[in-house]
């Protein structure tokens, strides 16, 4: 077998961190990666990344339809109106991660959210002034494991932390970065590397 990739069921090869998991197949191949440059998507996974703090993404993922019933599909404006009665509410929520500070930060992180398209027009927009460049060939999973912290990740960290966002590390931020397709961290030899680099070429950059 290929350093780094797995056999799935239907003799694809995919990135190790699949690991065979039925919940993941789908998450690998059709999300991860690929450019997102909604407001409303890139918020919620900020928000789950954050979720995940500590976590494995796999716990988020089962229960994402549970976070998005009770985030209010996380639609940056309602979630920025969430008051204390939400807040217990959310706690009292078996379906998601019951962590006030977690569900806090989520509410002001909404809050800032709102203030920066505000200012900078959109959340994509901030974000893909990040982008990071292109990575080397081939991208091994060395190299992904290398590159547990992009710099243009840290440096977003930085402004948001500096504007009041929570839960908004480097190494968070930098999850968000692979997940919303910022990188095309797929491994080479993956099926997937491709059509992902594919998307990207194609994606419109948000402004």
């Amino acid at each position: 077998m290929t350093e780094g990739l797995i056999e799935g069921p239907d003799g694809k090869l995919r990135c190790f961190w699949y690991g065979g998991h039925a919940d993941y197949l789908a998450y690998h191949d059709e999300e991860w990666g690929r450019p997102q440059g909604d407001d409303t998507r890139l918020f919620e996974k900020v928000c789950l990344e954050g979720f995940q703090s500590g976590l494995s993404w796999l716990t988020i993922l089962r229960k994402r339809e549970n976070f998005r019933a009770a985030f209010a599909g996380f639609q940056i404006e309602k979630v920025a109106r969430f008051g204390e009665a939400d807040v217990e509410r959310l706690l009292g929520d078996a379906g998601i991660i019951r962590h006030r500070g977690k569900i806090e930060a989520a509410i002001n992180n909404a809050r800032c959210a709102a203030d920066l398209i505000d200012r900078e027009g959109s959340l994509g927009g901030f974000l893909w002034r990040h982008e990071p460049p292109e990575v080397d060939e081939p991208f091994t999973k060395d190299d992904l494991m290398a590159s547990s912290i992009l710099p243009e990740a840290a440096a977003a960290s930085k402004t948001l932390k500096k504007a009041g966002w929570r839960f908004v590390g480097p190494t968070t931020m930098t999850a968000l970065f692979q997940a919303a397709g910022l990188v095309n961290h797929h491994l080479t030899g993956c099926a997937f590397r491709e059509a992902v680099a594919a998307d990207r070429a194609a994606f419109v950059r948000p402004t």
